[in-house]
């Protein structure tokens, strides 16, 4: 292939806003995708994105585990076992990947959470921080990300109201958030009837601040600075695991790869599943990424002055560990930095059944959720609690599709004439309060290759070390207590058996797609893998990008922070490839 100036493996969100950067200032971008191309005329689009079956329940935008999949084991003294469903978290596959399927709930995390390590031992002393418990510092300050954080935004439409603007606390935002510097593009979501008896009952019998949660489900018809545009919501309910056929969600393959086919430079190359990245270590550069053709069943070379990964976690793991760049992480010693950090989210719920009141579960966005966070992060005291972290709390009705939105009262029969009158008794009187919890690094959760078992193309899959530990069971147990308080006031006729994280990981289950680390971020070489300007420690044109670079998970979604990374590293490959060198 011709020699190009960036090559990007991966063809999602943080690919599309790297490219994004880059394309303004006409610089030759090649975007490699082992998907398909979602964009118009695709035969995926629309009208068929309200089919639950195809995209919801068989995954249609989602990895195929049959052509490569993971191994897990919660105990490195386990025998681990191929997941042939994935089935706990989704990574997706198309132009677009994962910020096509997703609901759209996208916050800003807190000016702290980047400085974590130094926020608990300042706050609670040096032994706050439990030695298993490898917390550390991201390398860059919130001050740094603001203007991309504020740059995302405008370009995907969020909807949302500021609760800190410009450093002064504004009534019906999220209180502890940090400032911001202009107010959201767009206005909230409409807030739903459980939205509204939750937080009328959080602000009078406990004092919190409610807030709606920031979405990119577009309330109204917006364009973005790109000329690019959204249609107004239509609240139907299919937001997670679709493409909308209201083109009113936020997502890559409506809103940044239609713009990028029309730069000059610019070139998507669908259907081109990465097998290496190809380096010359005495000189610490990366030459190009090898991939093969799935149309041809060739194998390419696309050689390039900078190579970027931007895909999924677990990818941009993998293929750093196959390439040696970078010293594997070894838990026994807990030196080496790859794999390193690897990190999901402590989710929890209590389900809620109101007879008399109607709360329609299909006329949602997709983040249409009312919120609070007084319980999130460290935004609370944590003295003698015995945990670190925590989550924001709410109610969310994103979804009352007919095959999964089942849900009954406790002593339902699973099955049968009983079954059947309960759905229909209770689907338009039933919510959930959600906690979504953080979930910090462990010693002994990590990422490996695989020594038994390989993907279709006879490569090492990557080898889940995870469980969840002590800290996410007690954030649990600490969330669905405050839950359940809540749920008492707010008078439900029956309170369901609340789900938290008390027993092991189970990969089964879907409990969200934000996973995180493994190619972590950080200011020391000898515990991060790339720099604070997410540049490679070992190959100087090699930079990773998404939530692969995050030291550990918070209690809000990641992909906020994931967009201001994207576009801050673009801007910074444009400065690199002026002059070349380690970015300051």
């Amino acid at each position: 292939m011709p020699h190009c100036a960036v090559v990007i493996v991966g063809g999602g969100l943080a690919a599309g806003l790297v490219a994004r950067q880059l394309a303004r200032d006409g610089v030759e971008t090649v975007v490699l995708e082992r998907g398909a191309d979602l964009g118009p005329g695709a035969e995926s689009r629309l009208p068929t994105q309200r089919d639950e079956l195809r995209w919801a329940v068989r995954g249609g935008l989602m990895q195929d585990a049959a052509v490569e999949t993971c191994t897990h084991r919660r105990s490195r003294h386990e025998l681990a076992r191929p997941m042939r469903r994935l089935a706990a978290f989704l990574p997706g596959t198309g132009v677009g990947g994962a910020g096509n399927h997703w609901n759209g709930q996208c916050f800003r995390w807190t000016d702290y959470n980047l400085a974590l390590r130094t926020r608990f031992t300042g706050r609670y002393g040096p032994q706050a921080i439990p030695p298993d418990m490898p917390i550390q510092d991201w390398g860059v300050s919130y001050d740094e990300l603001e203007p991309y954080y504020d740059l995302f935004e405008r370009l995907f439409g969020i909807a949302g109201q500021a609760g800190n603007l410009r450093g002064e606390l504004r009534p019906g935002g999220n209180p502890f958030e940090a400032p911001r510097q202009h107010e959201f593009p767009q206005r909230p979501l409409e807030i739903t009837e459980a939205g509204r008896i939750f937080a009328e009952t959080v602000a009078r019998e406990f004092g919190h601040r409610p807030f709606p949660s920031p979405a990119a489900n577009s309330p109204d018809p917006y364009v973005n600075p790109d000329g690019m545009r959204l249609g107004s919501c239509q609240y139907c309910g299919h937001c997670d695991r679709f493409l909308c056929e209201a083109n009113a969600k936020g997502s890559p393959e409506l809103l940044l790869y239609p713009w990028l086919r029309r730069q000059k430079g610019f070139t998507l190359r669908p259907h081109a599943h990465v097998l290496g990245i190809e380096h010359d270590p005495t000189v610490g550069r990366a030459r190009g990424v090898r991939y093969l053709d799935l149309t041809t069943g060739e194998e390419c070379f696309q050689p390039a002055d900078v190579v970027v990964l931007a895909a999924f976690t677990l990818t941009n793991t993998r293929l750093l560990l196959l390439a040696g760049l970078g010293r594997a992480y070894d838990p026994v010693s807990g030196e080496g930095v790859v794999g390193r950090n690897f990190c999901f989210q402590a989710n929890s719920g209590v389900p809620l059944f109101f007879r008399d009141r109607w709360l329609n579960p299909f006329l949602a966005a997709g983040a249409s959720t009312t919120v609070i966070d007084e319980f999130n992060d460290d935004n609370f005291d944590h003295t003698g609690l015995g945990f670190l972290g925590g989550g924001y709390i709410g109610v969310g009705m994103s979804s009352g599709r007919p095959i999964t939105a089942r849900r009954t009262p406790p002593g339902t029969p699973r099955w049968g004439t009983a079954w059947k009158r309960a759905n229909a008794d209770w689907y338009a009187h039933n919510c959930a309060i959600g906690a979504q919890g953080s979930c910090y690094p462990h010693r002994e959760n990590y990422l490996e290759l695989d020594p038994d078992y390989t993907d279709a193309y006879g490569q090492p899959l990557v080898r889940l070390n995870f469980d969840f530990r002590e800290n996410e069971r007690r954030v649990s147990a600490f969330l669905v207590e405050q839950s359940l308080r809540i749920a008492r006031a707010m008078g439900a006729t029956i309170i369901g058996a609340a789900a938290g994280r008390s027993g092991q990981f189970d990969t089964r289950a879907y409990q969200g797609s934000h996973i995180t680390g493994g190619t972590i971020m950080g200011g020391d070489p000898a515990t991060s893998v790339v720099s604070p300007r997410l540049q490679h420690w070992e190959a100087e044109n090699l930079f990773v990008v998404g939530a692969s670079v995050f030291a550990h998970n918070g209690g809000h979604n990641p992909t906020g922070p994931v967009g201001a990374l994207a576009l801050r590293l673009g801007d910074d490959l444009a400065r690199y490839l002026a002059q070349p060198g380690r970015l300051a």
